[in-house]
């Protein structure tokens, strides 16, 4: 599937996590700036990927095609709860027929979690949207990555041949930015 882009999106404090000790993305890690680009983002997208905890809780969201990865079925199922969703495990099946299986052969593939989804597509994201609140701290939070907080997320992408381009502001007042990481191979656009 040469024509799928895969693209991974996370915000994160600065410990490197995504969530609070309950698995909860609290308002503190929760900023206009940040909303408005992971939603222009996710509107671009052809297919969303997440697990069964994740989500974005938009107004387009029952809109958009989705995998949702799951341990709970033996391959892939429709989900009866969504009609545009699939129900992925990859232990049965591989992320190609999960992307067949919902119609989609190119475009974006956006990524948004949570850590052990993220973690399955290491070594294919074409870019790694990396956004941080870096005056938020969630100690005993849900980290971004398999492998934080023992290593920061940007040493994890490295690890995986990403290479950080130049970062964006979101939110000036909170100090919030994004930083692409793509691979190392791949010129930005």
């Amino acid at each position: 599937m040469a024509d799928l882009r895969i693209e991974g999106y996370v915000i994160v404090s600065a410990d490197g996590m995504l969530a609070n000790a309950d698995r909860v993305m609290p308002d503190q890690l929760k900023f206009e700036g940040d909303k408005r680009f992971f939603n222009a983002a996710l509107d671009s997208a052809e297919l969303i990927v997440h697990g069964r905890h994740s989500g974005e809780d938009q107004p387009n969201s029952l809109r958009r095609k989705r995998i949702v990865v799951t341990r709970g079925i033996a391959a892939l199922s429709p989900d009866p709860s969504n009609p545009r969703a699939m129900l992925w495990n990859p232990s049965g099946a591989s992320f190609e027929a999960a992307c067949a299986a919902t119609g989609t052969d190119s475009g974006m593939v956006a990524i948004i979690g949570g850590p052990n989804v993220f973690g399955l597509f290491m070594d294919r994201y074409d870019t790694f949207w990396l956004s941080q609140a870096p005056r938020v701290h969630l100690p005993g939070g849900e980290a971004c990555f398999p492998g934080v907080p023992e290593r920061s997320p940007q040493q994890v992408l490295a690890a995986h041949g990403l290479k950080p381009g130049e970062a964006q502001t979101l939110d000036p007042a909170h100090d919030v930015s994004v930083t692409p990481w793509r691979r190392a191979d791949q010129t930005s656009p």
